[in-house]
């Protein structure tokens, strides 16, 4: 039984009513909000007195002395929140609860003179004021600490509240806030019941307070096994405390196992799987924050669609304020999943989304850093280790150089692999360089659909011919990432299917342009047939078993092609293609004896298809191509 001393009814300010309103109806996006503002608020409140008890003896408490406890009643559908914290005097409730956005916690901050190392949550304002989202009524209970008087404060939205001199405050504290939430009753579309549901509660701890730094207790009810009987129960109430506290990435390294890391990342993150690699990072200086940053061991099912969400959590203060913050992960380090806690960030009254500020892009950019320094520490120190996520997620690496018209390739180029010629093993553009004979310029690639097909290409003789290694790009984007590069360490990427492949001598060069000037009219007559095509039909110095190839002039390759043309898009691109000829083959000398236009073209027609064949390119006419063999045979 409350008693009532003295009433006063006040009306919320015009300015507040509107705030009030529009918070109730559009500032929270998830209802479930206001579970996490209340408890963030308790913990502030006992943040307050457990601070002066520091330094005031008279207090009288310790650390573990202090909790929040959560009561549900089904029958009166109601939710209470208790903490023994510091508590409000009538001035303070009518302070920090008649006026919208403002907690006090700011205030007291500046009176006690405490930096930014001083962990005071309820700083964001207006959370309290979640509560109406799911509560008809609203009614606080408190006692300031170190005074014989509570108040009570109470509310129905808008129209205004009341402050009461009471009696009445709380069976478990002297001194503190209780929080009565009067639940709506459901419609149709809202479910408010199931706020009073004991398994709902736990999981909103869990996933929002899990690490708030003081003991969340409710009384749970369990259903136990009568003795003596097989099918019948007990219900048996327990209070028990729902959030773990200290969370994983504020212990100290040195106290935390491989074991406790790799369970913390599969709980959290749901991945059957150990992670592949982790970093636990703490840093202090312009921007503070503590990150848990895991490598998984594989790409999720989804990584590659456009359902996948790139993200962080986002923590201030060990309270979850954002399930994925896109913003703290470039997107070639989109595969990284874990956690940011922060005191620094600048949140909006609703505590729901950041201003994107000045200390979030600070957090971004020393993650990323992080990430590449732990990826460059892989690659170096345990190569088995490197190759299996860049099999996972290299291709994420790849568009990132591909990415922003290629502004993050000095980031990023020393993470690339690629198979080469050299042995057929994965090589860094490092290894490459460093292997490169002195008379040496540029560095080669070839591009086809798998290994086999590009080991098979004749334009490749020639480049192996002088000793030199060629990189081998079996996915569309490693050329086009290459292209944005343009050069590593000064060498130049080159194709070897560049109709401008330069490995002769100025002497051979010389030789090599007077056989084309001698068979001008043959070349000419080939080109006539293949109009439309190719270019231009020469002879080429880089083939030695095969009497053709195809090469293209100027940056687009016959495999960029098509890459691009397979795309859905309605205008298709087209290499300059050059037909090259074999001098010293068997098949050149039968058609430089040929004086028959129209069987020149034929034999024309018959190179460049099996050109295209050899580029794994589907031919035009497939029928034409079997009636010239034919013929020809």
């Amino acid at each position: 039984m409350k008693e009532v001393y003295f009433m006063e009814t006040k009306a919320f300010q015009a300015e507040s009513k509107k705030l009030l309103d529009m918070m109730i109806h559009s500032i929270y996006t998830h209802k479930e909000i206001f579970l996490r503002e209340l408890i963030s608020n308790a913990s502030d409140a006992i943040d307050k007195l457990y601070f002066r008890s520091l330094t005031d003896d008279s207090v009288g408490l310790n650390k573990e002395d202090f909790f929040i406890r959560l009561e549900l009643n089904k029958t009166q559908r109601t939710i209470t929140i208790t903490d023994n914290g510091i508590g409000m005097t009538e001035e303070e409730l009518e302070k920090n609860l008649g006026t919208i956005a403002n907690s006090g916690s700011l205030q007291f901050k500046t009176e006690n003179k405490l930096g930014d190392e001083q962990q005071i949550i309820g700083q964001f304002g207006v959370g309290f004021y979640s509560a109406f989202m799911v509560a008809k009524r609203v009614t606080v209970y408190s006692r300031a600490f170190g005074t014989e008087q509570a108040h009570l404060w109470q509310s129905e939205g808008v129209e205004g509240y009341t402050i009461t001199e009471t009696g009445d405050f709380s069976d478990l504290t002297k001194h503190g806030t209780k929080i009565v939430l009067e639940l709506m009753d459901d419609a149709d579309e809202e479910n408010y019941s199931e706020f009073l549901e004991d398994y709902r509660i736990q999981y909103l701890v869990k996933r929002y307070s899990d690490y708030i730094r003081f003991p969340i207790q409710m009384e749970v009810s369990h259903r136990k096994l009568k003795e003596g009987s097989e099918d019948e129960y007990d219900l048996e109430v327990t209070l028990e405390t729902l959030n773990s506290q200290v969370p994983l990435w504020r212990k100290n390294k040195n106290e935390i196992s491989d074991e406790e890391y790799q369970n913390f990342y599969q709980e959290k993150f749901n991945d059957y799987l150990s992670p592949m690699s982790w970093k636990h990072v703490h840093n202090e200086g312009t921007v503070t924050y503590d990150a848990l940053l895991y490598i998984p061991a594989k790409a999720p099912f989804n990584y590659y669609t456009r359902e996948y969400e790139k993200g962080l959590q986002l923590y201030s203060n060990g309270v979850l304020i954002m399930e994925k913050c896109g913003d703290l992960l470039p997107d070639y380090y989109s595969f990284v999943k874990g956690l940011v806690d922060s005191e620094d960030l600048s949140l909006n009254i609703s505590r729901e989304m950041l201003q994107h500020d000045r200390q979030l892009k600070l957090i971004a950019k020393s993650i990323e850093k992080t990430i590449h320094s732990e990826l460059t520490r892989m690659l170096k120190n345990d190569r088995d280790k490197y190759e299996k996520f860049f099999d996972a997620f290299g291709m994420q690496i790849k568009y990132g150089v591909c990415s922003d018209y290629g502004m993050h390739k000095d980031d990023l180029s020393d993470l690339l692999l690629f198979y080469s010629s050299h042995e057929d093993k994965l090589v860094t553009l490092n290894e490459y360089v460093e292997r490169m004979p002195e008379d040496q310029k540029e560095i080669y690639y070839a591009s086809g659909s798998s290994l086999a097909q590009i080991k098979a290409l004749p334009q490749t003789e020639a480049v192996l011919a002088k000793g030199y290694e060629i990189l081998y790009f079996t996915v569309p984007v490693d050329e086009f990432a290459v292209k944005n590069m343009i050069s590593f360490k000064d060498k130049e990427f080159k194709s070897v299917t560049a109709s401008d492949l330069d490995l002769n001598s100025e002497e051979e060069k010389k030789a090599l342009e007077e056989k084309n000037q001698e068979n001008k009219t043959l070349f000419e007559t080939m080109q006539k047939a293949l109009e439309g095509k190719v270019q231009r039909v020469a002879l080429s110095s880089r083939l030695k078993t095969y009497p053709v190839c195809l090469t293209s002039e100027g940056d687009l390759t016959l495999e960029m092609e098509k890459t691009l043309n397979a795309m859905p898009t309605d205008s298709k691109v087209q290499a300059r293609l050059v037909l090259e000829l074999n001098p010293e083959h068997p098949v050149f000398a039968k058609l430089s004896a040929l004086d028959n236009s129209e069987t020149i073209e034929k034999y024309a027609k018959l190179l460049y298809n099996q050109a295209l064949l050899m580029e794994n390119m589907p031919i035009e006419n497939p029928a034409e191509f079997s009636s010239l063999i034919c013929e020809l045979m």
